[in-house]
């Protein structure tokens, strides 16, 4: 009898700054207003942060870094609800804001579906924002425990029942 031990695959950690510079050439609208200036997708986005919010730059990194990973998981994993906190949300709401980038984003990673963002007011204080941060740590990314512990219980309220709503 001979047996074989099998290795569990091991899960690369996904680099939120190469996945979000791997849009750039996705990018279809107001390309001179994103791309001219020479920078790549991410420094922009992190200058974009730096010029509206009062955080020096490696905070500005840390917001935008997860706020792409969750991004992602919710565009890849629709079947999951996942939620964010109000730091992390800063850097979503930047990414949205950037429309160019943001279909750019939606292209890429959600099919080329159009990710709605639809909040509730209230939000919620069920502890989604860590369960959130299991989540996207099960699925490679290397998330930072403290912007996520720091929401923990206190979330967007995202509606996860609007279609392709994150």
């Amino acid at each position: 009898m001979t047996v074989t031990l099998e290795r569990p695959a091991s899960l690369c950690t996904r680099d939120p700054q190469a996945l979000l510079n791997d849009v750039q050439p996705h990018i279809q609208h107001l390309t001179i207003n994103v791309l001219d200036s020479g920078m790549t997708i991410w420094d922009r986005e992190v200058a974009l942060l730096l010029r509206d919010h009062s955080m020096v730059r490696d905070m500005a990194e840390r917001i935008l870094g997860n706020a792409v990973m969750y991004t992602i998981g919710c565009m890849e994993h629709p079947e999951v609800h996942l939620g964010v906190g109000k730091l992390v949300d800063i850097g979503v709401h930047q990414l949205i804001l950037d429309t160019p980038v943001w279909w750019a984003l939606c292209g890429v990673y959600n099919e080329g579906r159009y990710k709605h963002h639809a909040p509730f007011i209230e939000r919620r204080r069920d502890g989604l924002c860590l369960r959130t941060g299991d989540f996207l740590k099960s699925i490679g990314f290397d998330v930072d425990e403290e912007l996520w512990a720091i929401d923990g219980a206190d979330c967007s309220p995202c509606d996860n029942k609007v279609p392709d709503s994150h």
